[in-house]
C-alpha cells in the first residue's frame, strides 16, 4: 500500500486508478486470477448518424459507419439508389456549389452533408492561346476529378458550355 493525494487515501498498487487512468462509474469490477487484471473488451464506438440529401434537391438520407470518402460516397449512393461514381462531390451544410464548403478531411456532428452528382457530359474543343487555361481541377478522394474553379476572364471562363 502507499499514500496518495493530499488526503491522505490509501490506494492499492495496480488498483483501477494505476496511472491516472480511473475506471468508468458504474462498471463492475473485472475478476480477477491469481492477482492479474482480467482484460478489458474493447469500448465499443459511438454510433455516428449523419444526415444527407443530394443538392439537386431529395429527401433527407441517414448515413453512418464509413471511415473515407470512398465509403461515406457508397453509402450515399445507396440510401438514394445511384452509383457512387455519379457523385462528384460533397458540401456541407449547403446544396450550392460552393467550394470554400467542399467536404474535406473533418465532418462535424452537427454537419449535413450534400451530394452533387454528375451532369450530362459535355464534350468542349478549346484552343489554348494564353500561358493557362485558367482551370483548377482536382480529386474527389473516391478517384474522380472535377472542375473546382474557372479564373475570371480566362480561356475556359469565356467558353459558354463549360
Amino acid at each position: 500500500m502507499r499514500r496518495a493525494g493530499r488526503r491522505g487515501r490509501q490506494v492499492q498498487e495496480g488498483s483501477p486508478m494505476e496511472n491516472g487512468v480511473g475506471q468508468e462509474p458504474g462498471t463492475p469490477e473485472p475478476p480477477t486470477s491469481e492477482g492479474s487484471p482480467a482484460p478489458r473488451p474493447p469500448r465499443a464506438r459511438p454510433r455516428l448518424v449523419f444526415h444527407t440529401q443530394l443538392a439537386h434537391g431529395s429527401p433527407t438520407g441517414r448515413i453512418e459507419g464509413f471511415t473515407n470518402v470512398k465509403e461515406l460516397y457508397a453509402k450515399i449512393a445507396e440510401v438514394f439508389g445511384i452509383s457512387p461514381t455519379e457523385i462528384l462531390f460533397c458540401t456541407l451544410n449547403t446544396h450550392k456549389v460552393d467550394m470554400q464548403k467542399l467536404l474535406g478531411g473533418q465532418i462535424g456532428l452537427e454537419d449535413f452533408i450534400f451530394a452533387h452528382v454528375r451532369g450530362e457530359t459535355k464534350e468542349v474543343e478549346v484552343t489554348k492561346t494564353e500561358d493557362a487555361l485558367g482551370l483548377t481541377i482536382t480529386d474527389n478522394g473516391a478517384g474522380y476529378a472535377f472542375i473546382k474553379r474557372i479564373k475570371e476572364g480566362s480561356i475556359i471562363n469565356r467558353i459558354q458550355t463549360v
